[in-house]
């Protein structure tokens, strides 16, 4: 009895001590423990996702890759899998499992080494969200403390689900939905037992036991899970036999895009980051939708792609982008050894690399990176000709062995035919801008030609030399100065001693080709260079300036000289667009926008765009600060609007030998008269622009070197090309307008026309075409036009061939200005 005695209390002095020491041991880590909030609040670091305004994944980014799930949506042998590998007792335990502890504990004794071992899944969560991986005996402690405290606080369900989402997986994917996207490119459901398996695997070891990483010891570990799976009656042996001799599948995949459009992206995570700060933007699974839809901003990207291609084409074939190979000296490389080689290069959508393996006299035979077989037939191969200089081509080539040989590296690109052509990566750059001008929103935005080779977003941070399409604001200011559209000016030679330079300044039109006497909207859709200058003298420099201010545009950009007329000032293509938009609006300076909205990862909206909108007189007066600043008048805005029109539909009669085409005469092929529009160049073809649009939409694009000193060149005709471009300079007509087509051309397919209604204020009469007067002639020799009242002229002409050539009733500057 004694010794039964001593025992027990031993025992009770043992049991007390235990629970003294635990205690202890919680008030010690009781500060490291979580609060019941905190445990029913976790937040998963979950990427910021970028959409598009209809939804399309565009991006995401974050350090960590996670797409998060509901229990509900794991597949049940997935769920499986983890549990016979991970926990098999988890649904019994109570956070901890006393026979693991045990077992770690003999290993330690034994051995004196200090293994991982017989962590639960509900240890394991809690390591994971508040502990390091530091294997020390407090932590392990502390895991121990916390995992009880989520057993009580959390079912099972929970607990399950937060480590499936939690969980490091590998290749910075963390939670099985990252995890079936970055191995398998799928989605859970659509996971074969052997890939659920292999995810379940990658818990022990997720960077030496990936399947990319190691695929060999992956295997292994797959099957041994499958093993634990076949072993807790979870599968049949059949399922097992099948599964472990599946194949690895695995590879790479990035996020789920739907839209690759990563300038914009780009955009949206500058500003995030500027808001919200790096761990934020980056961890609280934020998603950001855009301004741009879809198919817009595939189109604009696919029009300003093609045309830099088109561009390049025109230009020659600059050559292999590297030599294999010689064909005359070496042996050709087998078709292991090429792909090897291919498999280095980066390819640049739409562009895929390949070698030439054989020439024949009119086509060629390729290998893909892909692994492909081609042939490239002659009309492919038939426009290289040869790149001399930006000025200069070779004759076009007669046989295919004057442009390619065996072991050539060069780039092909698929057509719409499935036929292949030739191809080069482009070395012009370009931007379009589009956007709504009734509230600034954003339809679709291109930077450059491909975001991998250059991040430089041209089309918010490119400041260039504008060119003519400066010149629809010196009208404007010259029609709020008296001047009228069919007000008369000399398109003539100007030959102007300067002073400070000691040099005769003298600016020319482009081509240089001039009518002499000429009705402004005329000179503004033939875009005549010294009519813009003879307004700006006529108007003043400084009223000219203080008005392009009105658009939006930085004093700093506007260099008050006469240079101004022909377009010296240098802005973004985005200023461009917004400026433009006021005379597609009525008057009004909108802001544009790119954010439509921002919510949290619960879909919880965080904010949305308020755009200042375009508003009538009783919108204005009820909710002023809603309403885009009225710059100009709608009479300024609706008449300018309408000269542009000119630009694309000119004017006269072509059956009277009277007609003329303005510089934007290609827009025609749109088939649409409620476009307006106006080109673009600056000296020696550096800069190339186009800016056209209707009431609903407005379109800016810009095309040049990024080597601001660069000229577009000179293109020979070449018929092999598609277009109709002859021989000469680049020019916004011919270097951007296409781009500009064949965007509208996809965007306004099946809309109805917007045309841009004239607003009242106005009055329209019939005036001579030759001087600008009234007309009582119903002919080929007169048109109505439009004037603000009390602009319009009170005189009729009586003899074309003997009146004057000015309209007397609009207050005019001294002819000496003129002439």
């Amino acid at each position: 009895m004694k010794l039964l005695k001593r025992f027990l209390q031993f025992s009770l002095a043992c049991t007390l001590l235990g629970v003294l020491i635990l205690v202890i041991l919680y008030y010690y880590v009781k500060s490291d423990i979580p609060s019941v909030e905190v445990l029913k609040d976790v937040q998963l670091q979950t990427p910021m996702q970028v959409f598009t305004r209809d939804g399309k994944l565009i991006n995401q980014f974050g350090e960590k890759r996670r797409i998060p799930v509901k229990l509900s949506e794991v597949p049940e042998p997935l769920k499986k899998a983890f549990l016979a590998t991970e926990d098999n007792r988890f649904y019994e335990h109570f956070g901890i499992d006393p026979i693991g502890i045990v077992r770690s504990a003999f290993v330690l004794i034994t051995t004196g080494e200090k293994k991982q071992g017989a962590s639960t899944i509900t240890m394991q969560l809690a390591r994971n969200f508040f502990l390091t991986r530091e294997k020390a005996y407090i932590r392990k402690v502390k895991e121990i403390f916390i995992a009880l405290h989520m057993e009580q606080v959390l079912n099972k369900d929970e607990i399950l689900e937060l480590y499936l989402n939690k969980i490091e997986l590998g290749h910075r994917a963390f939670g099985i939905g990252a995890a079936a996207q970055v191995y398998y490119g799928k989605s859970l459901s659509e996971l074969t037992l052997p890939q659920m398996a292999m995810i379940a695997g990658l818990p022990k070891a997720p960077s030496t036991l990936n399947p990319i990483s190691n695929p060999s010891r992956a295997k292994s570990r797959r099957n041994v899970v499958l093993g634990r799976m076949l072993a807790e009656n979870y599968i049949t042996r059949e399922q097992y036999r099948e599964a472990t001799e599946a194949p690895i599948t695995a590879e790479r995949h990035g996020a789920e895009i739907e839209l690759y459009a990563p300038y914009i992206s780009e955009m949206v995570r500058a500003y995030m980051v500027e808001r919200y700060g790096k761990d934020k933007a980056y961890n609280s699974g934020m998603k950001v939708y855009t301004s741009v839809e879809s198919d817009v901003q595939k189109a604009a990207q696919t029009a300003l792609i093609e045309n830099l291609h088109r561009y390049d084409m025109r230009h020659g074939f600059r050559g292999p982008e590297r030599l294999l190979w010689d064909s005359e000296t070496d042996t050709p490389w087998d078709s292991e050894a090429i792909l090897a080689k291919l498999d280095n290069i980066e390819e640049l959508d739409p562009l895929q690399a390949a070698v030439v393996l054989q020439v024949n006299e009119q086509s060629a035979q390729l290998l893909l990176k892909s692994g492909q077989f081609i042939s490239l037939g002659w009309d492919g191969i038939k426009w290289a000709r040869k790149y001399i200089s930006d000025e200069r081509q070779s004759l076009p080539p007669k046989v295919a062995s004057e442009v390619l040989a065996p072991g050539m590296q060069i780039w092909v690109k698929q057509l719409e035919d499935n036929q292949w052509t030739l191809a080069q990566i482009p070395q012009p750059s370009s931007a379009l801008v589009s956007l709504d001008p009734q509230d600034g929103r954003i339809k679709a935005i291109v930077g450059g030609y491909s975001f991998a080779q250059s991040q430089y977003n041209r089309a918010t941070q490119a400041k260039r030399q504008v060119g003519s399409n400066i010149k629809p604001f010196i009208y404007s200011a010259a029609l709020e100065n008296g001047y009228t559209l069919a007000t008369i000016i000399n398109d003539a030679p100007i030959n102007q001693w300067d002073k400070s330079l000691g040099i005769a300044w003298r600016p020319a039109n482009s081509p240089e080709v001039y009518n002499g006497p000429i009705r402004i909207r005329r000179a503004l859709a033939q875009s005549k260079n010294v009519v813009s200058v003879r307004l700006l003298k006529g108007v003043g420099l400084d009223n000219t300036a203080d008005h392009l201010l009105k658009f939006g545009f930085q004093d700093s950009d506007i260099n008050r000289s006469e240079s101004l007329a022909l377009g010296s000032a240098a802005m973004t293509p985005l200023e461009i667009a917004r400026g433009m938009s006021t005379f597609a609006n009525g008057g009004h300076l909108i802001e544009p926008y790119y954010i439509d909205r921002i919510t949290d990862a619960f879909g919880n909206e965080l904010g949305r765009a308020a755009p200042l909108l375009v508003c009538d007189e009783e919108q204005w007066e009820q909710h002023p600060e809603r309403c885009a600043p009225k710059v100009i008048s709608e009479q300024n805005a609706f008449l300018i609007a309408d000269a542009m029109k000119s630009t694309i539909w000119g004017g006269g009669s072509w059956r009277h030998n009277t007609g003329w085409s303005g510089t934007g005469w290609r827009g025609q092929s749109l088939k649409r008269r409620d476009l307006a529009g106006k080109t673009g160049t600056t000296n020696s073809s550096v800069d190339t622009w186009f800016t056209g649009f209707n009431r609903n939409v407005l379109t800016t694009v810009w095309v040049g070197f990024d080597d601001a000193g660069r000229s577009l060149g000179r293109a020979a005709y070449n018929a092999n090309l598609g277009t109709n471009q002859l021989a000469g300079a680049e020019a916004g007509a011919v270097t951007a307008l296409p781009a500009w087509v064949d965007f509208m051309r996809d965007v306004l397919a099946g809309e109805p026309l917007a045309p841009i209604e004239p607003p009242q204020g106005l009055v329209s009469t019939r005036i001579d075409l030759k001087t600008g007067l009234l007309s009582r002639k119903n002919d080929h020799t007169s048109r109505f036009e439009y004037f603000e009242e009390g602009t319009a002229p009170t005189k009729y002409v009586l003899d074309t061939e003997q009146s004057t050539p000015f309209d007397d009733s609009a207050p005019l500057p001294a002819q000496d200005e003129l002439f």
